[in-house]
């Protein structure tokens, strides 16, 4: 009896250890994927293997590529040219306008402007004589102006050359600004070449570094 009932639990266990290791089916509408099929991510066309996870994702339409931002994959800019204005702000006309007029060299004689050392600035004190050549002007519309720059000795001569040039241009502008066409004014700048005192002093220097005008004047019509 207990043999016969022993049989009959061992026969049940074997039942229950097939069930449970037999193969299995796959639900219905669900198609398997075979070992090393490749997959695709939505919204990319990228196709990853089931063996490789490394690959990045491909854009595809609909999915935005990001902007390129090493120094290779930007734009270079575009170089504007600025123009470079005169020194003074205001073209000065050719010299050969200048050409056919006679030069005065006294008429301004008493309206010599004098400069600080190592200074172009227009000094009030000198505005004065400025103001009286630009009177001048005014009334004769048909003459035009030479400015000359001048230093004393002190410096190198190509230091007080430009020196020069900026005691002249200095005048000129004061002169525009007071209402005179730039087109009836020129620029020269002497540097130190033709000082007025030859001595090696203070008084000297301060009545070498200068500013004079010479007024030019049309010349006479022909008979």
């Amino acid at each position: 009896m207990k043999r016969a009932i022993l049989l009959s639990s061992v026969v049940a266990l074997l039942a229950v250890a097939m069930s449970s290791t037999g193969c299995k089916r796959p639900p219905k509408g669900v198609t398997p994927i075979a070992a090393g099929a490749p997959t695709t991510v939505p919204g990319t066309t990228e196709r990853r293997d089931a063996r490789d996870a490394t690959p990045g994702p491909t854009p595809g339409p609909g999915v935005p590529v990001p902007p390129d931002t090493t120094a290779q994959g930007r734009p270079e800019p575009v170089p504007v040219p600025v123009p470079v204005p005169p020194a003074d702000g205001f073209a000065q006309p050719d010299m050969a306008v200048f050409e056919n007029m006679l030069m005065d060299t006294n008429a301004f004689q008493g309206d010599t402007v004098y400069f600080d050392f190592d200074s172009s600035v227009v000094k009030k004190s000198e505005f004065d004589k400025a103001n009286r050549v630009g009177d001048h002007l005014k009334e004769k519309p048909l003459t035009a102006l030479l400015v000359d720059g001048h230093c004393d000795e002190r410096g190198t001569e190509e230091y007080n050359r430009a020196l020069g040039e900026r005691r002249a241009l200095s005048l000129r502008e004061y002169l525009i600004l007071y209402g005179i066409g730039p087109e009836r004014i020129r620029t020269r700048s002497w540097g130190e070449d033709r000082p007025v005192s030859l001595d090696h002093n203070e008084e000297a220097w301060s009545k070498n570094r200068r500013g004079e005008f010479i007024l030019l004047l049309p010349l006479p019509p022909k008979n």
